[in-house]
């Protein structure tokens, strides 16, 4: 999923009571696009066999290979768990969650602000109460951030906390070279075969549909989410590297119900629901498959791995052993 594939193009064009709708900015930028840091230190001592987020999904001889990936990554965090290697060197095609070789083209940086900027004469000073606008605008002044307040005016709340949280973790040595972006690159490179689940289009709509008629509390607790960011990000990261799906589901999934099922129904049960069919019929053709989406869409009862599972596929997660190598585990 993710926006955040979109940021590095819109930031380039641009050089130029929440308790009823919930908190959205951890679960949101963060968890989907996981969206959204440091790479885990070895423990002394013999290291044991750990998880890691990768899963092949069987039935009967063939085989689609699911990582759950996270979308920024910093240089520290290369090289990625030896699973994700030996399952991209055993598949045909991969898929993604969307284009992501339509993004740094002009017709889509323009289709993008086309759709994600207000263009009925609204803007943040209007859309936005007194208490919302005053935090944004002093958040924009002091957090040094690359990008001038009258910039973000029009951008709609989905863009503006997206472009906001990308800065955020690109002052912690985030670049969009994640696993998703890593893999892509190289696929082209090796002349490997690329698909998309779900089009630029339908990622636009639903970003720009982000905090719509609760615009004020949204930008509201995300600006106060920020201020754990760090901390958040060094979970995320360790808990993805190790495959922790308990842990990570305690993180996003849990509080993402609790406070907004409609947003958790929209950006996580849905986009699941289109994935499975055409997951799917991966499994129709001679082909191995990689499939790589964010590591959100892996968790809870409504993830892949359970619906899936339910469908009577073979789930199996990827561990790493002592030596670094891949392996497998029911």
């Amino acid at each position: 999923m993710n926006v955040i594939y979109l940021l590095p193009s819109i930031l380039k064009e641009g050089e130029h009571d929440m308790s009823k709708h919930g908190r959205t900015t951890m679960a949101w930028p963060f968890a989907i696009m996981l969206t959204l840091v440091t790479a885990v230190t070895p423990a002394l001592g013999q290291p044991e066999p750990s998880q890691t987020s990768l899963w092949v999904i069987s039935q009967g001889e063939e085989q689609v290979y699911l990582g759950g990936t996270i979308h920024l990554l910093r240089n520290s965090d290369y090289p990625l768990p030896a699973p994700f290697e030996e399952a991209y060197d055993r598949a045909d095609e991969l898929y993604f969650e969307t284009d992501l070789g339509t993004i740094n083209s002009p017709a889509f940086q323009q289709q993008v602000m086309a759709q994600l900027t207000y263009q009925d004469g609204r803007s943040l000073s209007t859309v936005l109460n007194e208490e919302a606008y005053s935090a944004l605008q002093s958040y924009v002044n002091d957090s040094g951030l690359p990008i001038p307040m009258p910039m973000l005016e029009s951008f709609k709340p989905g863009l503006l906390i997206s472009t906001l949280s990308v800065l955020e973790m690109q002052k912690l040595g985030f670049t969009p070279q994640g696993v998703d972006a890593y893999f892509y690159t190289r696929a082209i490179g090796d002349g490997k075969e690329r698909g998309q689940l779900e089009s630029i289009e339908e990622q636009l709509a639903m970003l720009s549909r982000m905090g719509e008629g609760y615009e004020s509390d949204y930008v509201l607790y995300s600006l106060a989410d920020f201020e754990q960011l760090e901390d958040e990000l060094e979970n995320i990261v360790n808990h993805w590297r190790h495959g922790s799906t308990d842990s990570l589901s305690n993180d996003f999934i849990g509080p993402m119900r609790e406070q907004s099922e409609v947003l958790y129904q929209e950006l996580l049960v849905d986009r699941n629901n289109n994935w499975i069919p055409q997951i799917e019929a991966m499994f129709n053709d001679d082909d191995t498959e990689l499939v790589l989406v964010g590591v959100a869409h892996m968790l809870g009862e409504d993830g892949l791995l359970t619906a899936l599972s339910s469908r009577g596929y073979e789930v199996t997660q990827y561990t790493v052993n002592e030596n670094g190598a891949a392996g497998e585990e029911e």
